[in-house]
């Protein structure tokens, strides 16, 4: 079994493949490392992403819906929408507004 230090790498090298201007879930990166029901220890990883000495793009993993949940852990409660929209993601209410279109998903854009 993989520890969670060696769990969270792994998440951090999907997050690190998101292109700019495009999104993905934290259930969506969860089930792509055959862990499906693991979203919140994703979450948990984005959390902990500004430690990692090697940038990590935590602001495009977003919940199921679109919901930018973790803007809370960036320091500023703003920081995650401007951070987006730099990348022409357009945010309202903090909501990502074409969602499924704007949505990468690491299982078909990935091969393990």
């Amino acid at each position: 079994m993989k520890s969670k230090s060696d769990f969270f790498q792994l998440i951090y090298d999907v997050v690190r493949e998101i292109p700019k201007g495009r999104v993905t879930s934290y259930g969506a990166i969860g089930k792509y490392l055959s862990s499906g029901k693991s979203a919140r220890i994703v979450g948990w990883a984005m959390n902990a992403a500004h430690s990692q000495k090697k940038f990590v793009p935590a602001h495009r993993v977003v919940n199921r819906n679109g919901e930018l949940t973790g803007k809370h852990h960036f320091g500023h409660p703003k920081l995650m929408q401007k951070l987006l929209e730099k990348e022409g993601i357009k945010v309202k209410h903090d909501k990502i507004l074409n969602f499924k279109k704007l949505f990468w998903d690491p299982a078909e854009e990935l091969k393990m």
